[in-house]
């Protein structure tokens, strides 16, 4: 079904932006109302949304399909500039911010998808190969959780360190990180790789 919303519109409706974009009119208000995104009123009081505020909402939704808090979207997003169409300049800023971050939980995804038959130190003593790397739970002295797998998100409460910190923020557990409205709250199946791709290239 052919969008609603014409190449040539440099500004859409909430509607119009809902349908391109892929999420519920009531996600786009939430946005809105959380600072993530913005739109000016008309003289009628509708909103009018910029045709960047597409790659904006991109953005959002794919980091958190990452499981990354509102408070670090938000802070990441407040980077780029006002009163204007982000360039890519613009974008590789908010991309640096969250390097490290990414490329951890990168390694984390690739860690469960090629490891999760090994042991992984969690304690569970139910594999074969348990008995050779964490032979009587030896890794749970080293605190808790699986001791073999990264741990990108969040304080690690064995050194009370916050690896899960992004561009300075808020760690990564203290905040609903799954956000709006009728988004279902899910952050499962997600890659990485997803907020590289909104990060990289011109806006349009």
């Amino acid at each position: 079904m052919p969008s609603q919303l014409s190449w040539k519109a440099k500004e859409a409706t909430v509607g119009e932006l809902a349908e391109r974009a892929g999420v519920a009119t009531s996600t786009l208000r939430f946005y809105e109302r959380e600072g993530l995104i913005q739109s000016r009123r008309t003289s009628g009081n509708q909103r009018r949304y910029s045709r960047d505020t597409l790659r904006r909402v991109a953005f959002i939704r794919a980091s958190q399909r990452l499981g990354l808090p509102l408070a670090a979207i938000r802070e990441a997003l407040a980077l780029l500039p006002e009163g204007r169409t982000p360039t890519r300049d613009d974008w590789a800023a908010v991309s640096e911010c969250w390097r490290e971050d990414l490329n951890q939980r990168i390694a984390l995804l690739e860690q469960l998808r090629d490891h999760l038959t090994d042991c992984i130190g969690c304690g569970c003593l139910s594999l074969t190969a348990c008995a050779l790397v964490n032979p009587q739970d030896r890794l749970g002295d080293q605190g808790p959780g699986a001791r073999q797998l990264a741990q990108p998100c969040g304080p690690d409460p064995a050194h009370g360190d916050r690896s899960g910190d992004a561009c300075g923020g808020q760690p990564a557990d203290d905040e609903g990180s799954c956000g709006g409205p009728d988004d279902g709250g899910s952050c499962a199946g997600s890659d990485s790789a997803a907020v590289a791709a909104v990060t990289d290239g011109e806006a349009v």
